[in-house]
């Protein structure tokens, strides 16, 4: 690659914590962490083109150069018969390039790879509900943590960030993360894994997600380590600085919309439309209930029918978060990329003044992005929600990456390895 022009201000601007790439950056999340943690992200990667305005846009870096994270955009798999589309050669060219430029400039700032490969492969959703293009793609992306590490044994970065769905570390998955940690330790890496819940974190969210986090074993910090033959490295399960934030809290500041509104001035504050059916179910609601009320409404049974009758078969209520209203006085539950609608979870606002699921800025507010953080294509609702549920929330990129650089030992020129 050609080597990014210097800029008049480059060696004056302040020195970064780290240094950073995002693997599977997305709409950017990790980065935006990364950056507020003191870092400085070279690059987010990710094959999806269509996050590139909004990886772009909003995130920019406040050291050395003050320049925009850049977003490559490839396929991190090897280009074979088999799959054609496959970029790796070309990413690694890409990437030595820009690390041999920015290591020539911070000669002994550590490096670190953030690696959150897509969940899909991890959830729920039956392969039986995919097509079988899309079963092949999720097959595929199953592979991505194996693949990334191929990235970390030939650059050799001091840390390692990674965050996924709780269920990753279940054995039908086919133990992806405990082999993904394995071949880390195998190449010289001390490693240490945990489920926490974001809502420890001052993220108004209860969300699980497996945080795995590595550095190299001849840098970490005695006191990093969870036992005394350094066999394991702590990972605290929630930040001591931060209180539990609610849901009021974290959105109670934006002004009220109705149901298919956008608002004229606040970015992505813009609401899905509602049937009348679901008006008058969302109308009848009570903030942190679940959905029984839907039996005796004002305006009747308000129930669906495909609900009766498994309620009826299973002789209890089952779906009961759908079409009801959040607590204010507690975090969210996880947002998704169906945050948008309230026939997919407990999404409706909390405020009985506003008839209406949350907006996509109210969920990327309970993801911890700042409201000035907008995503593209803004005029759409569908592709936004998609970027914000799938995001990794800032803070907590934020916390583990400050958690991170603090367990490093300083690194020397002689030390750091060669990139490229």
């Amino acid at each position: 690659m050609k080597a990014p022009s210097p800029s008049p201000t480059l060696d004056a601007g302040p020195v970064p914590r780290f240094l950073a790439v995002d693997f599977f950056c997305g709409a950017g999340g990790t980065t935006r962490g990364l950056i507020d943690a003191g870092g400085y992200v070279i690059a987010g990667i990710d094959k999806d083109a269509r996050c590139k305005q909004t990886f772009s846009d909003n995130n920019i870096n406040s050291t050395i150069d003050e320049a925009h994270a850049r977003f490559l955009n490839y396929d991190v798999f090897p280009r074979s018969a088999a799959y054609p589309s496959g970029q790796r050669d070309e990413l690694v060219r890409e990437i030595e390039g820009l690390l041999s430029f920015y290591k020539k400039r911070s000669p002994e700032t550590p490096l670190l790879f953030a690696i959150c490969a897509p969940c899909q492969p991890f959830t729920r959703l039956s392969r039986k509900q995919l097509s079988e293009k899309r079963q092949q793609g999720r097959e595929r992306d199953s592979g991505l943590l194996v693949e990334a590490a191929k990235y970390v044994e030939h650059f050799k970065p001091e840390m390692i960030l990674s965050e996924n769905v709780a269920s990753i570390k279940d054995p039908k998955y086919g133990g992806v993360w405990e082999d993904f940690r394995n071949h880390l330790e195998a190449i010289g890496y001390a490693t240490g894994s945990k489920v926490v819940c974001t809502s420890k974190f001052g993220i108004a969210q209860f969300r699980k997600r497996s945080i795995l986090i590595a550095v190299r074993r001849e840098l970490v910090r005695e006191e990093r380590f969870a036992d005394l033959l350094g066999s394991e490295l702590l990972v605290p399960e929630n930040d001591p600085d931060s209180l539990m934030v609610s849901v009021a809290q974290a959105i109670g500041h934006l002004p009220s919309v109705k149901a298919g509104e956008t608002h004229p001035e606040v970015p992505n504050h813009r609401t899905r439309t509602l049937s009348d059916t679901n008006l008058k179910r969302l109308a009848s609601a009570k903030p942190g209930e679940s959905n029984a009320y839907m039996e005796t409404t004002e305006f009747g049974n308000l129930t669906l029918e495909c609900h009766r009758k498994v309620n009826d078969r299973l002789g209890g209520r089952c779906f009961t978060d759908v079409y009801t209203r959040m607590h204010p006085n507690r975090p969210s539950p996880t947002i998704t990329t169906k945050c948008h609608s309230i026939s997919n979870g407990r999404f409706g606002h909390y405020d009985v003044g506003q008839v209406r699921g949350i907006s996509l800025r109210e969920a990327a507010a309970l993801q911890s992005f700042p409201d000035d953080y907008v995503f593209h294509p803004i005029g759409q609702i569908e592709p936004i929600a998609r970027m914000i549920g799938n995001a990794v929330p800032p803070k907590l990129a934020r916390y583990f990456a400050g958690y991170l650089a603090a367990s490093v030992e300083a690194v020397t020129k002689s030390e750091s390895p060669s990139h490229g």
